[in-house]
């Protein structure tokens, strides 16, 4: 495997706060994981911390469309400047979130080196955009949309190079089997979606070799692995904003996650929605720790 790097990309800027006067707390999910020295049990080099601008949606309103938009496009050429950096010298970016609006920085930094798959391990495929929903506003639970191309211009046409990805290069990996309605929109896009039901009946660890395989193509460049938090069930993961029940259990996540990123067409992983201010005792964190660890294959 390529050497690890580890870097922070603790934004905020696409989650609505979890409460009147406060902001969402996942932008501590790296402080967390480096206290589990996760750094030092990947073997990994020092990557640094890429800062986001100040949470403020100032006068944002319902139907304004995304709030905190100029930061989020700032934030994510800032990110993409880094993260393709490490992809283009032969390293293996590990990325700490934050939300899930980081994962626009990697699409965006793998779009201008050429073209890249998503492999997207979550519990929901944050595919909101203004085509069917009208609640539009979050970009946390609307970055694979935008990446895809759709939303407002100035999110999803950076660079002029929309869309990051394309849709046939996505893959969801276990969406609850509840969120029936969304996957009737992705599988008519040709995006591939296997549910947590799905997943077990496959066999995790087989299913993650042959996503693996169906990215090895000579169409694609390689792939991202975008891992939320929340695809763990919350029996194991509490501390994340939307805890939605039946969900993947640790050994299994590891199953998945360890064909995926050990493919030599993985250029890298992030890892986002923890919230420490959810985990007062910190068990979360380090379990989500743990998994990151294993699923690299490091002991």
């Amino acid at each position: 495997m390529r050497s690890p790097v580890v870097l922070d990309a603790p934004s905020n800027l696409g989650l609505r706060p979890p409460a009147p006067g406060t902001v969402p707390g996942c932008h501590k999910l790296a402080g967390a994981l480096r206290e589990q020295r996760i750094v030092q049990r990947l073997g990994a080099a020092e990557g640094g911390v890429v800062v986001p601008p100040r949470y403020d949606r100032g006068d944002w309103q319902e139907g304004d469309g995304v709030f905190n938009a100029a930061a989020l496009a700032s934030y994510t050429r800032k990110l993409a400047d880094r993260i393709e950096r490490h992809v283009r010298a032969g390293d293996f970016p590990v990325v700490l979130g934050g939300d899930c609006s980081i994962g626009l920085g990697a699409s965006l930094a793998l779009r201008r080196i050429g073209r890249y798959g998503l492999a997207a391990v979550d519990a929901s495929p944050d595919f909101r955009h203004p085509g069917n929903s009208d609640r539009i506003g979050a970009a946390g639970g609307e970055e694979v949309a935008l990446a895809t191309g759709r939303g407002q211009e100035d999110l999803t046409d950076l660079e002029g190079l929309r869309p990051y990805l394309r849709d046939e290069d996505v893959r969801f990996f276990g969406i609850r089997d509840c969120f029936a309605d969304d996957r009737a929109e992705l599988v008519a896009l040709k995006m591939p979606v296997v549910t947590v039901g799905e997943l077990r009946e496959r066999g995790p660890r087989a299913l993650g070799h042959a996503a693996a395989q169906a990215f090895d193509t000579p169409g694609l460049d390689g792939f991202w692995v975008h891992l939320d938090a929340d695809v763990l069930d919350p029996t194991v993961m509490p501390a994340v904003d939307s805890p939605d029940p039946d969900g993947l259990f640790p050994d299994e996540l590891v199953a998945l996650l360890g064909p995926l990123l050990s493919s030599p067409r993985c250029a890298g992983l992030n890892v986002t929605i923890y919230d420490p201010d959810l985990d007062p005792d910190g068990t979360a964190g380090a379990l989500l720790a743990d998994v990151v660890v294993a699923a690299l294959g490091r002991p």
